[in-house]
């Protein structure tokens, strides 16, 4: 099976390569089945390789092009200057000026974020899971597109797939936490199943970010990781289902 990844005209019409990939087109087998690119997982080594390979030369380039971190639930943004050779520095976003560096974050029901300014040639990929989000990796991921000498007003971001608010339960206490850090943000709970439950909208949420750090136009493509198991890993739907792992989907950008 061919790689399928997800793409969006935001980025389209920025003329960037891009792409969501899905777990369809890769070696991997078992409860990874697909195209896990999880070097964190318990997944052969030599499939995680292989199939970061094809994602790599999908988009034009070679596994030592990637730059893509080692994920921490963090605000933390780096710069690649070039690409990472395997390498990963502890962080949850990266961005480029240089050609042919391909930023990329691995997620499995967190948010993948692509954003670009064709104007000034700088692309980035970030990983927001709720606890990024709202520490502040959008705003940082932008931020350092502004030192490489963006304007967010220019920029446009996608947000990829990721778990929706309808598979996404939480405790009370989780929005008091988020009403706390940022008020408005109730905005994003809906009510769950019992009185002590809420949804958040965690797609809707980094979108409100991306909204607040100026950017000027963004989108979520609207799939839900956790119902779509076909296509998507997803961390909670493996959870409940009481597998031991699952793998790790990854969302990619390159100037070219």
């Amino acid at each position: 099976m061919a790689l399928s990844p997800i793409t969006h005209p935001l980025l389209d019409r920025a003329g960037v390569r891009h792409g969501f990939f899905t777990r369809q087109g890769g070696v991997s087998t078992g409860i990874y089945e697909g195209l896990n690119t999880g070097v964190g997982s318990q997944d052969d080594p030599a499939a995680i390789a292989e199939n970061r390979r094809r994602i790599a030369g999908h988009l034009g380039g070679v596994p030592d092009d990637l730059a893509a971190c080692y994920q921490i639930h963090s605000a933390v943004a780096r710069v690649a200057e070039a690409g990472w050779k395997g390498d990963r520095p502890e962080g949850d976003a990266v961005v480029t000026a240089a050609p042919g560096v391909i930023c990329a974050a691995l997620t499995a029901d967190c948010a993948p974020v692509l954003l670009a300014d064709p104007e000034a040639g700088v692309v980035g990929a970030a990983h927001a899971g709720w606890k990024g989000a709202l520490d502040g990796v959008i705003h940082s991921t932008v931020a350092a597109m502004q030192a490489l000498g963006t304007e967010p007003g220019r920029m446009v971001a996608v947000v990829g797939p990721c778990i929706a608010q309808a598979s996404y339960e939480v405790g009370a206490d989780f929005q008091d936490r988020f009403d706390r850090h940022d008020p408005g943000s109730a905005r994003f709970f809906a009510p769950g199943e019992t009185a002590d439950k809420r949804l958040f909208d965690l797609p809707g949420f980094v979108l409100w970010r991306l909204e607040q750090a100026g950017v000027g136009d963004a989108a979520w493509t609207g799939h839900d990781t956790r119902v779509d198991a076909v296509r998507f890993y997803s961390n909670r739907r493996a959870f409940l289902a009481g597998e031991a792992d699952f793998g790790r989907l990854m969302s990619a950008i390159s100037l070219g």
